[in-house]
């Protein structure tokens, strides 16, 4: 499955550019990941080049299964000399995890990098894969996705609630998880506008 999705420009946010990870995001990954505090909330946190290496062969695995589909985000470049679609800058990471993909839900996740920090890059990609995964998994009964966070992460909450993920209710701690976490689900059709994120 080859997959790009553009998320179009604001008066004030770049585009931005979703596509599968390659070897190319080597470089910029690992240097997104010196970061502590994505360090921090991440599952599985790229600590070198090598490392990274095999975080990006298990991003393509899961492609090829089809139950991790993970994109890496990039700002489209600006500027006269770079075209529409052009790659810039690794923001962020978006991907959409079906362990079970005949259940009917599947798992969403994210993460940003420090300089895309508080510029609307994490809803802006959750949103366009949201659409992506309920579009393209309806034939496949895709009905709910979920979105899960420490409670300890108030930016996570932020973002869920900006993309129309709704609280659901408190998880207990659960390893990887040290401390209770959120639930927050999407279900198809559930487009309503979030007075909050206008």
């Amino acid at each position: 499955m080859t997959v790009a999705l553009r998320v179009e420009a604001t008066p004030t946010a770049s585009a931005l550019l979703l596509r599968p990870w390659t070897d190319d995001d080597l470089e910029p990954l690992v240097e997104v990941y010196r970061d502590p505090v994505l360090r921090h909330w991440s599952r599985l946190p790229v600590e070198s080049v090598e490392g990274g290496v095999l975080w990006l062969e298990a991003q393509q695995r899961g492609w090829e299964s089809g139950q991790r589909l993970s994109f890496a985000v990039h700002e489209e470049q600006a500027g006269e000399q770079a075209g529409a679609g052009e790659e810039g800058r690794l923001v962020a990471g978006v991907g959409v995890k079906r362990p079970d993909p005949g259940s009917g839900s599947a798992e969403v996740g994210y993460w940003t990098a420090v300089h895309a920090r508080g510029r609307g890059v994490a809803p802006r990609a959750l949103e366009a894969v949201t659409v992506w995964a309920f579009e393209t998994f309806a034939a496949e009964g895709l009905e709910c996705l979920e979105l899960l966070h420490q409670v300890d992460n108030p930016a996570s909450c932020r973002v869920a609630e900006k993309t129309r993920y709704r609280f659901d209710r408190v998880l207990p701690p659960e390893p990887p998880f040290p401390r209770d976490g959120h639930r927050h689900i999407r279900r198809r059709g559930d487009d309503r506008p979030d007075k909050s994120s206008s």
